[in-house]
């Protein structure tokens, strides 16, 4: 569900940052390098999750807005539905789509952030 930095995007820059040879004892090249690892793992798990989510946040958006439609229609849809007050803000089901979707790219994005073991238990 990454929308930006794109999986492609991810996995060039760290094809970039490999191909670049560090100087001995370089410590920004070592801190880029924590950094690529981080991104590595993070383009694995867009890989490996990416896809279901995204199908099951097709589903929630087609069941909140009455339409069918790809990812990218869809949450087009939901934008202008908020924008032309179409759909309320608190409308129940979509603060659920939305904080399913939020849960989602942070099991993504940042699996040991301390919040999301509390996130996961309230629901």
């Amino acid at each position: 569900m990454i929308s930006h930095p794109t999986l492609t995007e991810l996995s060039e820059a760290i094809a970039a940052f490999d191909a670049e040879a560090p100087a001995p004892g370089d410590a920004r090249h070592a801190f880029l390098a924590r950094v690529a690892d981080n991104a590595r793992a993070t383009v694995a798990r867009e890989a490996e999750q990416g896809a279901q989510l995204e199908t099951e946040a097709i589903e929630r958006l087609k069941a909140l807005l009455g339409c069918e439609g790809d990812f990218t229609k869809l949450n087009a849809d939901l934008c202008e539905a908020l924008r032309s007050g179409g759909m309320s803000t608190r409308d129940p089901a979509l603060l659920a789509h939305l904080r399913a979707t939020a849960i989602g790219q942070i099991r993504i994005d940042q699996p040991s952030y301390g919040g999301l073991e509390a996130l996961l238990a309230s629901d």
